[in-house]
């Protein structure tokens, strides 16, 4: 059951990999899933947490993937739903969380790794991506590791996976 999971499972320590989306991701990884605006007079509902925050604190890592758009790449998200690294720097250690927090943000642009502070930084870049695009599709001025690499072009094998098993409705890819 999802009280077993949560409770037995994740709290204790025994989930190592979350995989997490959201309509918001700050520069910090922190997710926003509840509402765009300001809570009280919300722009836009969104259907919460649905356990994505019970994940992003105890899960021993998560990973977060989403489409690479300015509008889902704000500096702050409008609602923390999910805890990243807060405001950077030892803030996730503070709360007391055990996870490890966000190890990387996937999108169909490039992969954002959060670097020693917890700001998410350019890691790698898609073939044909180029920094520019992601950048302009970034609500903050984006650091870059110091060496950026290529992410290897996908085999036939693993495209037919993810476009007919794993992302059959090309959310993702």
């Amino acid at each position: 059951s999802m009280f077993e999971i949560f409770s037995f499972y994740l709290q204790r320590g025994n989930i190592d990999v979350g995989f997490l989306g959201g309509a918001q991701i700050d520069q910090f990884g922190n997710i926003n899933a509840t509402v765009i605006g300001d809570y009280f007079h919300p722009k836009v509902r969104l259907p919460g947490s649905g356990g994505s925050m019970e994940i992003a604190a105890w899960a021993n890592r998560c990973y977060i993937i989403t489409p690479h758009q300015k509008r889902r790449f704000p500096a702050r998200v409008d609602f923390h739903t999910s805890i990243g690294f807060l405001e950077g720097g030892d803030a996730r250690a503070k709360t007391g969380v055990r996870g490890a927090g966000p190890q990387a943000v996937v999108t169909n642009l490039c992969i954002l790794k959060p670097n020693e502070q917890g700001e998410l930084i350019l890691a790698a870049l898609h073939p044909g991506c180029t920094f520019e695009e992601v950048q302009a599709n970034t609500g903050w001025q984006l650091k870059q590791a110091p060496h950026v690499e290529v992410t290897p072009a996908p085999t036939q094998e693993e495209l037919r996976i993810l476009r007919e098993e794993l992302d059959p409705q090309r959310i993702y890819i």
